[in-house]
């Protein structure tokens, strides 16, 4: 179970990216949403819990995936900026990624308060971020069998280019 702070200090959000990019997010301990956007990476504050929604594995692939992919809390800091090339700079937050497993998003739609009796559950999901109740939260927690006593370092740092 994910311990709750205070009412009103934690919030909690789910972000949409491919299954691909969730892994290197994983990986190197950040989250990046809205093609990276600062307005939307501004929003999810440190102590923050975050869920990876992937609703296909490869970037603009085909595939039908729809798991939910890693799940996490928002370390301190700042939003920062990372040169990807090509013109291309990022912002991102550092996240404590817990050991999680990916879990189907199906099972838990007549159980989450952002899909329960909603025939159209998906669009909220094409926002790329949004908030979701501290319920919503455990439930997909419990789904992952996340254990946030044991939430990761990330396994190799970014070059940051810019403090946002």
């Amino acid at each position: 179970m994910v311990a709750q702070e205070s009412a009103g200090e934690r919030r909690y959000w789910i972000g949409v990216v491919s299954g691909e990019h969730v892994a290197v997010g994983r990986e190197d301990g950040f989250i990046q949403v809205c093609h990276g956007r600062l307005s939307a990476i501004r929003r999810v504050q440190p102590g923050d819990g975050f869920v990876y929604y992937s609703p296909t594995q490869a970037y603009h692939g085909k595939d039908r995936y729809q798991h939910f992919t890693a799940i996490g809390t928002v370390r301190d800091g700042i939003p920062y900026q990372v040169d990807m090339g090509a013109g291309f700079v990022p912002h991102r937050r550092d996240v404590a990624w817990f050991p999680a497993e990916p879990t189907p998003i199906q099972p838990l739609l007549d159980r989450l308060d952002f899909t329960a009796g909603k025939t159209n559950w998906g669009y909220q999901l094409r926002f790329g971020l949004f908030p979701i109740s501290a319920h919503d939260f455990q439930l997909i927690a419990d789904a992952m069998r996340a254990d946030p006593d044991a939430a990761q370092s990330p396994s190799t740092t970014a070059t940051r280019v810019v403090a946002g």
